[in-house]
Formats: structure tokens, C-alpha cells, sequence
């Protein structure tokens, strides 16, 4: 165990993936819960130097009026998660990081996610500049005044709208130039600003976040690491073990089905057909990286009100065997969206500072096992 304090800041820190991981790590201080479903407390990572739970101190950006507590609470009325002594045993540490949260930026951000925003500050932004310093400013703050040796940024907002690079984003000078003018998507802003603190960027959601070779260029520039994109918590995660298996058995994938409901508030804004595509982009690619060739894939991702937190995935794959016989395989996935993503999450916090501390720089590839989309690598 380190003596460290050790800061995360949460990008849509109050939504259900950063409640969750939030209240994880206030549950594993405080022995109110074991360390099932976190990757890093694995045998495998006896005698690394990770940070432990009681190291942590929390913060975000948020563009609602909402707290960790509130949203705890919703969950476990709406989609009957956490134990009521749980909860009860960490509203204190739970009211203190809600004190860190501070007003996000709705530039770049798009329509559909400006509607969730009920903050007055959040449009204070009219440039990427702008937002850049007001983010860096938080960040600064946030580490002096909680002490904290090191800070790692995680992108766990709702997803925006795909954005297009052009030649500005190809390498930091151009970037800089414009910055002036609104170059990049509010996920980009988070990533700058992180970056250019020198601080760890994960990218948990399918947004460009750092994904481009001008943000690439700023952390090598100041020595730090980024990870991403879109953590893999459920279908696609399923995917990416069962397609082996039919690459490794010689069978021949014919069709892919996956139809995804869910009812939380991501779920409101994929049901913007422009943000969705972002997602169904990253979880459609899956299965040809795995296999080698492009079967006939379909992803479809709807917004089941009833469902909550609640996400249910029903996937069919059609293919063909020995003597050109064709079979199926249906498989049905139902699981707590949230629960899935706020483990991983704390894993990539813990490897990013980490590997923070190693003097690794840029791209963590090795990190890409809990991606869709994962950066500087195809599978």
C-alpha cells in the first residue's frame, strides 16, 4: 500500500458510470465490498505498485446540477442496484468529492446532450481556447488543493456526434493556431487541457477524445500517456470472445446480429440517430478485426425507457460448418450498464498512473483489451 494521494477526475462525473465508480472506490476504503469484478485485483497484479482505493481522492466536470449521492440513489430506486448499508456507509466520502465537481463545457458537446445541461455556466466557453483554460484552471485547483501527487482524467460522458478531423488536427501547431475559433469536439477540450497539464487521459466513451495526431503529438510533448476509446463492457466485450472461437474452430461467420435496449440516460442520447452512430461505429467493427473478413453485421441500439440502467443484448450469428451445413447461435446478455463500465473505469485509472510513474509516454496499446475502438491498435 502507497502513501500517495492520487487524484481522478471524472468527465461527466455524476452520470451513472461515474457515480458507480465513484462510490466503488468509497465502498473498497471503507471494507464495504470486495474487489469482484476490478481486472487489477487479479493474482496477476500481485506486487505491482497500484494505487489502492484509499488513495483516491474524486472530481469531475458535470453539465447537470447533480451529485454523487442523488445519483446513487436514483440508481438504486430506478434499477434496484447497491445495498442500502452501502450506500449509507459512504455518503460522507461521497459529499466530500461532490464538493470537487465543477461546471463542464457544453462547446462541441452537440444538441442533443445540451438539452441534459442545467448548469448556467456551462455555455461560459465561446472558444476552445476558452475552455481549455477554464478546464486546465479546475485541474490545477483541484490537485493543489487536495495535494495530490498525480491526477488522471476519465472521459465517462454521454457520447457526442462523430466529428470529422481535417488537416488542423494533424499535428499541434495547426491545432494551436485555430484554437481560437471551435476546432474540436468537448471531449478534445478535456483531452487538451489534460494533456497539456501532463496529466493520464483515458477515453472510456467511442468520442474523439485524444484521438487524433495533433493531442497524440501534445502527450508525448509533455510526457504523459492516453487510452481509449469506448471501454468494452458488455455485447461487445461477449463479441470479442466468442468470435475467436469461430475463427480458431474454422467456422465461417455468414451474419452478425446485434440488437441492444436500454433505458438510462445514455440510452436518451443514442436515441439521437447522429450520436448513435458514434456507438455503433465502434461496436460494429468488432467481429471482421477478430476474424480477418467482413461478415454481414447489423448493430441496433434503442432506448427502452422501463429498462433503466438495465441493458439487455440479444445476438445471432449465423454460420456455416462442415459440409456447408449452416447453424446458429443465439446468446442473450442482460446486465447493470453502469456496474460493467465503473470497475473498468478504476482499472484504467490505476494503469494509467501507473504506467504514469514508469515513464511510459503516449499511446498505452497495451491497454486495448478494454476498448472497442481501442487507440494506436486494430484488435
Amino acid at each position: 500500500m502507497s502513501n500517495r494521494r492520487v487524484g481522478l477526475w471524472l468527465i461527466g462525473a455524476c452520470g451513472g458510470v461515474g457515480t458507480t465508480a465513484t462510490l466503488g472506490l468509497a465502498a473498497l476504503s471503507r471494507g464495504l465490498t470486495d474487489t469482484t469484478s476490478l481486472v487489477t485485483a487479479l493474482p496477476l497484479f500481485n506486487g505491482i505498485d497500484l494505487d489502492g482505493p484509499a488513495d483516491f481522492v474524486v472530481g469531475g466536470h458535470e453539465i447537470r446540477q447533480a451529485g454523487f449521492r442523488a445519483t446513487a440513489a436514483e440508481l438504486h430506486q430506478r434499477s434496484n442496484v447497491f445495498d442500502e448499508n452501502l450506500l449509507a456507509g459512504c455518503q460522507e466520502p461521497l459529499a466530500a468529492w461532490e464538493a470537487n465537481v465543477r461546471t463542464g463545457t457544453l462547446l462541441g458537446a452537440g444538441p442533443t446532450i445540451a438539452k441534459l445541461a442545467d448548469r448556467p455556466d456551462a455555455n461560459k466557453a465561446k472558444t476552445a481556447r476558452q475552455a481549455i483554460e477554464q478546464i486546465k484552471a479546475d485541474l490545477v485547483a483541484f490537485k493543489e488543493t487536495n495535494k495530490l501527487s498525480q491526477v488522471v482524467v476519465a472521459n465517462v460522458s454521454s457520447t457526442e456526434p462523430p466529428f470529422e478531423t481535417s488537416e488542423v488536427h494533424q499535428s499541434l501547431a495547426k491545432l494551436n493556431a485555430a484554437l481560437d475559433g471551435s476546432p474540436l469536439p468537448a471531449s478534445s477540450l478535456y483531452a487538451y487541457a489534460t494533456l497539456d497539464l501532463g496529466l493520464p487521459f483515458v477515453n472510456f466513451t467511442p468520442s474523439l477524445g485524444a484521438t487524433c495526431p495533433a493531442l497524440e503529438e501534445l502527450a508525448v510533448l509533455r510526457h504523459t500517456t492516453v487510452c481509449g476509446k469506448d471501454g468494452k463492457t458488455g455485447e461487445t466485450l461477449m463479441k470479442t470472445v466468442l468470435a475467436p472461437m469461430f475463427a480458431h474452430r474454422n467456422w465461417r461467420i455468414l451474419s452478425w446480429v446485434g440488437h441492444n435496449i436500454f433505458g438510462n440516460r445514455d440510452g436518451i442520447v443514442l436515441d439521437d440517430p447522429i450520436n448513435k452512430s458514434s456507438k455503433i461505429k465502434t461496436k460494429d467493427q468488432v467481429i471482421s478485426g477478430v476474424v480477418g473478413y467482413k461478415p454481414q453485421t447489423l448493430v441496433s441500439i434503442e432506448y427502452i425507457e422501463s429498462l433503466d440502467d438495465w441493458k439487455t443484448a440479444w445476438n445471432h450469428i449465423h454460420f456455416k460448418g462442415f459440409l456447408g451445413t449452416k447453424m446458429i447461435m443465439q446468446v442473450i446478455w442482460q446486465g447493470c450498464d453502469s456496474l460493467l463500465a465503473g470497475p473498468l473505469v478504476l482499472d484504467l485509472a490505476r494503469l494509467s498512473l501507473f504506467a504514469q510513474r514508469r515513464g511510459e509516454v503516449g499511446v498505452l496499446k497495451h491497454l486495448a483489451c478494454f476498448f472497442k475502438n481501442p487507440h494506436g491498435v486494430t484488435v
